[in-house]
């Protein structure tokens, strides 16, 4: 490229320039400008915050990306590399607006920076290109194969189309799913930290580099155009390893600086006055050979310095709260909370983002919900720097605004998206609390807690990948045998058993009850819960002996520790209507079982999940004792309640006009019976797949009463 590049950037505008197609150049201006284009399903809108407005020089490689969405044809897969901060997301960007406006490409924006961001991700995908709620279900609960179901709407796709997974800097995970297939379709573009090929077979892969030494200077004074002399802009360039990022946020910060700006000599002398300097120099030195957090921790650094001196401490004490979250969208939410009160005051909360915003610290994304997300090495920089003093303070406001966020009580509820956003900072937390024991402690209690959120609103395989992941980071710290871990394994195996893994689901539960009830007794509520989720085990793998003696001693432990009436107690009494037989269950309790719905109504009203629950239960009995007309109208108004709460998908939903199909058929209506029993069947099939103990049930009863072979029960 010939022709000189004389760029100034005013105000708030950033301008990065360079030659070559190995280097890139990006304009922001931050003025009034068109709304991003985007529709309602956020994977038609990239997730990256404030985006390039221009993106200048990287022509060859954004040349041969045009072609491929250009041309007719599809199968191709791009894999942009380099380190964390260099503009493969800008290049990404650019090249998705192009095919998006211009070549009219169905754009598919995918996060995968973690297993469940990408799943998720390529989920909606999955409903952007046509699938149905029931498939999308039963990928989410691993009863079909997710990546399968999504490449299938990618193949069929009328449309063709540029998908871009960003961020993919753990490639076993597109690797272990299978997640990056091609498609005659549309073109994949990646972005990436990992270089190595054998992780992309088949994939063209195109180096994305820092500056050059001139070029990187240049983007310091087209920054900071007052602040110094080109030669003092390329010494602090290459102090700073010549990294795009690294070079926006230094010029941000000369060029911020009003009551007492900074020039270019006094920024290098800060950085030449400090041991920061040695690893600056040495990353300079080595270039991508070396880790860039390495490169870019310690210019963070001098900007909380910054915010200190100007009389913005609440700046950095914010910016070092987040670095105990994960660089995954936190919902703003969480942070306007009276809980943050511990770090900075709630009122200044604002104010801080702001400065964080205006230093490109971090920025704002709209991911279902409103959020703030920060560069994953930024926050790993400043965890490392954070005094020693400061951080358990960090650790327990984070706690307890996390905290605060999740149901203090989890009850059974649709889909809630900003419980699956909490995951990954959930368990950031107890990555970041390293030895202290009462953070670790506190953190998973929330956290399973967080899981028993997820469970009961159908998100079985997310509850149970979190309870697993949750419970291995704590033992370290903790110990196997804490309280706190065995809950969160009890809790992974309870969602085992809804994912139809029964035999995993007694071996895990039945070894956490052995330990609890060595560990803590018989009635210690912990075992107690343990022992209800292992007794529905037992009865679906055919054991009812062992599942009633198991819950019996349920019952009576929870009677005896938690009282009568307490919902947990009503809950395993209320089992006890479906494992008895006819002929005991009207003597259990001195008969005084089968008034349960009552003693709920009571005890709780009659709208809480459990009394719905032991009425469900009770049409059960009535079913098996031979009260038809009874049963089918509890049944009915229990369908009802459930559907109107839940949705027709929700599981107890589907168990209940299971019920309501069986007291249907045996007063003498079989068409409405087969009716309702094929609606069942096709909703668990896509759910939970065809294999599924529950759907290979439901489609058993299904036969029979198609074919006229379903009897009433006999008393």
């Amino acid at each position: 490229m010939t022709g000189g590049m004389d760029g100034r950037a005013e105000d708030r505008g950033r301008v990065y320039q360079a030659s070559g197609d190995q280097h890139i150049s990006e304009h922001h201006h931050h003025g009034a400008e068109a709304a991003a284009p985007g529709g309602p399903d956020s994977v038609r809108r990239p997730a990256v915050g404030q985006p390039p407005v221009v993106l200048r020089d990287r022509s060859e490689v954004l040349e041969r990306l045009r072609a491929s969405v250009r041309a007719e044809h599809g199968g191709e897969v791009y894999v942009l590399y380099g380190m964390g901060g260099c503009g493969k997301t800008a290049v990404a960007y650019t090249l998705f607006h192009l095919a998006a406006g211009e070549h009219g490409r169905v754009g598919l924006w995918v996060s995968a920076s973690d297993r469940a961001s990408l799943r998720a991700g390529m989920l909606a995908v999955a409903a952007d290109r046509g699938a149905d709620d029931g498939e999308l279900l039963a990928a989410r609960n691993g009863l079909r194969p997710a990546a399968d179901l999504v490449w299938q709407y990618l193949d069929r796709s009328p449309e063709p189309w540029l998908l871009v997974l960003d961020n993919a800097d753990h490639p076993e995970i597109l690797r272990d799913g299978n997640w990056l297939r091609t498609s005659p379709r549309g073109t994949v573009v990646v972005t990436t930290r990992r270089s190595a090929a054998r992780w992309w077979p088949g994939a063209e892969l195109q180096h994305i580099g820092v500056l050059p030494r001139e070029d990187a200077a240049r983007v310091l004074c087209d920054l900071a155009p007052h602040s110094g002399t080109r030669e003092q802009a390329a010494e602090i360039a290459d102090r700073l390893g010549r990294l795009p990022l690294a070079l926006t946020l230094a010029g941000g910060f000369l060029s911020h600086q009003v009551l007492d700006p900074w020039t270019m000599e006094t920024y290098g002398r800060r950085l030449d006055g400090e041991e920061r300097v040695a690893l600056i120099d040495q990353g300079a030195d080595a270039l991508s050979d070396e880790d860039p957090r390495h490169l870019v921790g310690l210019t963070w650094q001098l900007t909380l310095d910054a915010f200190e001196a100007r009389g913005l401490p609440e700046a950095t004490a914010l910016l070092r709260l987040l670095a105990r979250f994960a660089p995954e969208p936190l919902p703003l939410a969480l942070l306007n909370r009276a809980e943050i009160g511990d770090v900075l005051p709630r009122a200044r909360c604002e104010i801080a983002l702001r400065a964080l915003l205006d230093q490109s610290l971090t920025e704002l994304v709209d991911v279902e919900a409103r959020c703030a997300q920060s560069h994953g090495v930024l926050l790993d920089s400043v965890a490392a720097a954070t005094p020693a003093d400061a951080v358990p303070v960090l650790n327990s406001t984070a706690v307890r605004l996390l905290d605060a966020a999740v149901p203090a009580t989890p009850d059974a509820g649709p889909h809630d998206p900003l419980l699956r956003l909490l995951v990954p900072h959930g368990l950031a937390l107890l990555r970041r609390v390293g030895d202290d024991v009462s953070a670790a402690a506190d953190a998973l209690t929330v956290v399973t807690r967080l899981c028993v959120a997820l469970h009961r609103t159908g998100d079985y395989l997310s509850a149970g990948e979190t309870a697993r992941t949750a419970a291995d980071l704590a033992e370290r710290r903790l110990g196997a045998e804490h309280r706190l871990v065995l809950a969160a394994r009890s809790r992974a195996g309870r969602a085992l058993f809804r994912l139809g893994r029964y035999a995993e689901a007694e071996q895990l539960l039945g070894q956490v009850r052995t330990a609890q009830e060595r560990l803590f007794g018989a009635d210690d509520p912990d075992t107690l819960d343990s022992g209800h989720g292992l007794q529905l085990v037992l009865g679906n793998l055919g054991r009812p002996e062992e599942a009633l003696a198991l819950l019996r001693a349920t019952v009576a432990g929870r009677r005896r520790t938690l009282g009568p009436v307490h919902p947990l107690t009503l809950r395993s009494r209320s089992s006890l209507l479906v494992l008895l037989s006819a002929a005991d269950v009207v003597t259990e309790d001195d008969g005084a079982l089968l008034s349960l719905p009552d003693v709920c109504v009571r005890a709780l009203g009659p709208d809480h999940t459990v009394t719905l629950g032991a009425h469900h239960n009770h049409a059960w009995a009535m079913y098996q004792l031979g009260r038809l007309d009874a049963a089918d109208q509890e049944i009915r108004l229990v369908t009802a309640a459930y559907r109107r709460r839940f949705g027709p998908d929700y599981p107890i939903a589907l168990s209940a006009q299971q019920l309501l199909a069986r007291t249907r058929a045996a007063l003498g209506h079989p068409d409405a019976a087969v009716e309702l029993m094929t609606d069942v069947v096709a909703r668990r099939e896509r759910a939970l797949g065809p294999g599924h103990p529950f759907t290979v049930a439901s489609r058993r009863l299904l036969d029979d009463l198609a074919s006229g072979n379903r009897h009433p029960p006999r008393t």
